[in-house]
């Protein structure tokens, strides 16, 4: 389907983002011009200060403008735009100037994007990358299209499998539960086969959500570092809830006092919101305790 809109993907850190767009996009274009911002914030700042179409083109012209030819065979990938939010407003105007295929990425887009002064919908496909589930994983391990049309299939039909394969499949799935689907985090177990390894690399990317924190919300990062680090014990939680007075152990506080770091990280996509169904019959909103989750 042909049409101007840009493609923004969201995600969290480390889902691979960068390389999937880098990939693909170097495959299908003669010209594939790639801008890191936050690159150019902590350097030249080009960028900076671009408001109109043609300030952009002049400064992507600096940096690649032999390979500025046409929309048809020329890619311009913007990575880390939620570095100059005033991009995400200039893609509007990129898009309806039509002179080149774009593609933009990020995170914290969500924040990003709600405080920005004019949304650019209409012009934007955005689009949300996880990391890789439990089909995607076993794939990268070596299980093949047949296999998985094979456990498709019983599945779909409710046949057991035999225990052979029964006890892979829950071996897999074990592994899928310690290394998770974070790229960097797979690679690290598919060289080294080493957990102690394996969660190193995952505290590294742990830490690097923590600081996203900071960066982008300075008045209550330690209220959301403290939520960020309190996830695995209300997951421990018997009643599987969040206790409130944990957070800054003071009593009186409500979840409303935390409503806003609750959807920070949530819509930063490091956390997903699972919510008590009171009474499960559709729609589900209609009956979701919003303090409870």
């Amino acid at each position: 389907m042909k049409t101007n809109k840009i493609l923004l993907i969201d995600g969290a850190r480390q889902v691979g983002k960068t390389f999937i767009i880098r990939h693909v996009g170097k495959k299908m274009y003669d010209n594939f011009i790639e801008i890191n911002m936050i690159e150019d914030r902590l350097q030249n700042q080009l960028f900076k200060n671009v408001k109109t179409v043609e300030d952009f083109y002049l400064q992507v012209s600096m940096l690649a403008g032999s390979q500025m030819k046409e929309k048809e065979n020329t890619l311009i990938f913007i990575d880390e735009i939620q570095a100059y939010p005033h991009l995400l407003t200039l893609l509007k105007f990129l898009s309806q100037d039509d002179k080149f295929t774009y593609i933009a990425s990020g995170s914290l887009l969500d924040v990003t994007l709600s405080n920005t002064s004019s949304i650019p919908m209409g012009s934007i496909r955005k689009i949300r990358m996880c990391p890789l589930d439990f089909e995607e994983f076993i794939r990268v391990l070596g299980l093949n299209d047949l296999t998985l049309s094979i456990l498709e299939n019983k599945f779909n039909h409710l046949e057991t499998l035999d225990e052979t394969m029964h006890d892979k499949m829950m071996d897999l799935f074990r592994k899928y539960l310690l290394v998770g689907g974070l790229p960097d985090v797979i690679n690290t177990y598919l060289e080294t086969k080493n957990i102690q390894a394996v969660r190193e690399v995952q505290n590294e990317i742990y830490e690097y959500y923590k600081s996203d924190a900071s960066k982008y919300d300075t008045e209550n990062k330690l209220k959301i570092s403290r939520i960020y680090d309190l996830i695995p014990s209300n997951m421990e939680n018997k009643k599987k809830r969040v206790v409130i007075q944990n957070i800054e152990n003071k009593r009186g506080k409500t979840f409303q006092n935390y409503i806003d770091e609750f959807d920070y990280l949530i819509s930063a996509g490091i956390a997903l919101p699972g919510q008590a169904i009171a009474n499960p019959v559709f729609p589900f909103i209609a009956s979701c305790g919003k303090n409870l989750l």
